[in-house]
């Protein structure tokens, strides 16, 4: 058993009691009837109940911080009051018509999204999800174009509050790593694709990577290169949209860049199968031009389901929320990189953070994986769920809903501390 002197934070919702299938019973069927390319997460993988705003409930009735939001899907949190009754209200109206017909939600929802985005981006395209809109929008670039053939950073290149403890020689409005990296993508448009190209797409922070910074001018000038060579330009905002950086509604404008294109899921719904790919008029006719139909997207109730989840950010304050204690949280897991030789990085913006593994600072290898396998399995048996990424699972991704608190956050960063700690001990007793 692990345990923490912190105190998880208290919770008034009071979950159902589960009656369901036994845990045994669940496992069996898991092993017999479903994929086993459908991974689970941890040992003994959880067996969840109930969700309630930042709170994930088990059939035994333990209490989880949710520091992952279903992998970065939950926005404005579990079942959360206005959202869940939008889309009651709508199961007994209409569920479903295809886009042969009109309905009131789609409409009233293409409005209501298109306001938040600057200038063209005014045309919008619903789809179930984030595949699906890239795979749309990387389809619409080469409509459009024509076109079917298909180690640096220093210590002031990111936009967030805490920098990497690698420093630069860099003099005041001067960033080597950023000339490196385009002048990487320079010849990789020189040597690896046609002088004239369909698009280019991009997440403002990297994600399933590790939340994974640019230097702070690097996507400007690859848009730019890109433009050049005739391609469009595509924002993915699957994790990086709806508030979730703080200092902006969209990850594209945290880099002073307007695309041409931009994919819209995960958060866009709240949990509920739904995505979009909003574009400029001119793009869209293009698209016009070809069949291409989608069987459930922008659904009557998707579309009430997303216009609940855009009033409850605005009405909740949560991007201001992500600013301010996305902000905390990064500030105090710094402390943890200063405090421990194994944790190499802390970066992000908002609640949108990576937390990097490493066996020292020196080196910057990966932590071996059972060692990091270990330090979160101890962090989910004291209450706390993160996520796994980049290329060897070496980066805790933290990315809880976006109603989480600086309450929450002192719990999460102690639980955090006291596993980190027990690594050390461990390490020790080698």
């Amino acid at each position: 058993s692990v345990s923490t002197q912190a105190k998880m934070p208290t919770c008034n919702f009071v979950p159902e009691k589960y009656k369901s299938y036994p845990y045994e019973r669940m496992q069996k069927i898991r092993e017999q009837n479903i994929s086993p390319s459908l991974r689970m997460y941890y040992q003994k993988p959880l067996l969840l109940h109930q969700g309630h705003m930042q709170w994930l409930v088990d059939y035994e009735g333990q209490r989880y911080l949710d520091l992952f939001a279903g992998i970065v899907t939950v926005s404005v949190g579990h079942c959360h009051p206005k959202v869940t009754v939008a889309a009651q209200k709508q199961l007994a109206r209409l569920w479903h018509t295809a886009n042969i017909y009109m309905h009131p939600s789609i409409h009233e929802y293409a409005e209501k999204l298109t306001s938040l985005l600057p200038d063209p981006l005014k045309v919008v395209y619903l789809t179930n999800s984030g595949s699906e809109a890239n795979d749309l929008a990387m389809f619409m670039s080469r409509l459009y174009t024509h076109v079917f053939r298909g180690p640096w950073g220093g210590s002031h290149c990111r936009d967030s509050p805490v920098q990497t403890v690698r420093k630069c020689s860099c003099s005041e409005g001067v960033c080597h790593a950023n000339d490196q990296y385009i002048e990487q993508f320079k010849d990789t448009l020189n040597t690896s694709v046609p002088k004239t190209i369909a698009g280019f797409i991009a997440e403002p922070i990297q994600g399933v990577n590790g939340a994974v910074q640019y230097p702070r001018s690097f996507l400007k000038e690859a848009y730019q290169l890109v433009r050049e060579r005739g391609g469009v330009c595509i924002s993915d905002e699957v994790q990086t949209g709806f508030g979730r950086t703080g200092s902006h509604f969209w990850g594209f404008e945290t880099h002073g860049v307007v695309p041409d294109i931009v994919t819209l899921a995960k958060g866009i719904g709240n949990g509920f199968p739904m995505a979009a790919v909003v574009t400029t008029k001119d793009i869209a006719s293009s698209l016009a031009q070809n069949l291409h139909f989608n069987t459930f997207g922008g659904s009557p109730l998707a579309c009430v389901v997303g216009a609940a989840v855009l009033d409850a950010i605005e009405e909740d304050g949560l991007q201001k929320n992500c600013e301010d204690v996305g902000t905390y949280m990064l500030l105090e897991l710094a402390k943890l990189r200063d405090e421990f030789e194994v944790v190499g990085d802390v970066r992000g913006k908002g609640l949108m953070i990576g937390v990097e593994m490493v066996t020292d600072k020196d080196s910057r290898h990966p932590l071996p994986a059972e060692e990091i396998s270990q330090i979160w399995e101890d962090c989910k048996d004291m209450g706390v769920l993160i996520g796994r990424g980049g290329l060897y699972s070496q980066t805790f991704r933290i990315k809880p809903p976006m109603c989480i608190n600086k309450k929450d956050v002192d719990f999460a960063v102690e639980v955090l501390r006291t596993a980190l700690q027990r690594h050390m001990e461990r390490a020790a007793a080698k």
